[in-house]
């Protein structure tokens, strides 16, 4: 698998993390977004990430110029053509998904495995828009993707198993610990993570304590290594937002509501680490 080549779609937090672990394993890397500024910023992210890697002596200088060598970078959609696999990670918004799939499926030869990076949207809803489903799988992987080694692996209802079998194993291959997740709103991680930090808000909403203390709270309380308000930050409180309205409109119960203050913060534009101000503020 070291020599195929792996096409990402999206340039930004998850899409440059996807694409350093992916080069990094050995494979050729085409890293496509619409916005050539953001290409930029993923390449020298992913340099970034790298020169912290080599500092750390987990990677040496040559591994890095090798790793940086295998990505390239482009706005055209045409350079995925060639490729073996690719990972749709654009942000969590079904409509934008679904006109990403479809213009991809238009250009990728029949034998590529096409999975997305989708927090919480259908499979079997995004695979039908491919025109070919059996070749279609979610893939979701965390924040940050170069450290946390989970990655859960979705099957559609039309999923053949060669599709499915392939993605586990380039999981594996990227140095991902892949685990089996059933097609249901927020699989199984944000199905329990997701209403936790949407309680946080909540808590604080209602003036129960600060965003420190909750953090705080939670940390020397429950072990957490991060609390759910910082973690929010980091996530994105637009992607949240997103996620927690799946939940709602796929249960319709009242414990997966939005609470309204991360709505009215993604109504102002804080979303967190990403644009410099959320729960918490960032240089």
């Amino acid at each position: 698998m070291a020599m195929d080549t792996v096409g990402v779609i999206g340039a930004g937090i998850m899409g440059n993390g996807i694409a350093q672990v992916s080069a990094a394993a050995g494979f050729r890397v085409v890293m496509m977004d619409v916005n050539p500024e953001a290409i930029e910023r993923g390449i020298e992210t992913i340099s970034t990430s790298l020169d912290r890697l080599v500092k750390k002596e987990r990677m040496t200088a040559e591994q890095r110029l090798a790793t940086l060598s295998r990505i390239t970078g482009t706005t055209d959609l045409q350079d995925l053509a060639p490729a073996d696999y690719i990972i749709e990670a654009a942000s969590e918004n079904e409509a934008v998904k679904i006109k990403i799939i479809k213009d991809v499926a238009a250009i990728v030869g029949p034998s590529t495995v096409f999975a997305t990076n989708t927090s919480s949207i259908s499979i079997t809803r995004l695979a039908a828009a491919s025109g070919r489903p059996d070749r279609f799988v979610g893939l979701h992987f965390f924040n940050p993707v170069p450290v946390l080694p989970l990655v859960e692996v979705i099957r559609g209802m039309q999923t053949a198993d060669d599709a499915y079998n392939k993605i586990m194993a380039l999981g594996r291959a990227i140095g991902k610990a892949p685990i089996n997740a059933r097609n249901s709103p927020g699989f199984v991680v944000n199905r329990i993570l997701v209403p936790m930090i949407n309680e946080a808000v909540f808590v604080l909403q209602e003036g129960l304590a600060t965003a420190q203390e909750i953090d705080d709270g939670m940390k020397m309380g429950a072990n957490h290594s991060i609390g759910p308000l910082a973690l929010a930050d980091l996530i994105g409180l637009d992607t949240l937002l997103a996620v927690m309205e799946t939940l709602y409109e796929g249960f319709s119960q009242d414990k997966y509501r939005p609470a309204p203050l991360l709505r009215e913060m993604v109504d102002a534009g804080y979303l967190g680490r990403k644009n410099g101000r959320g729960f918490f503020t960032y240089s």
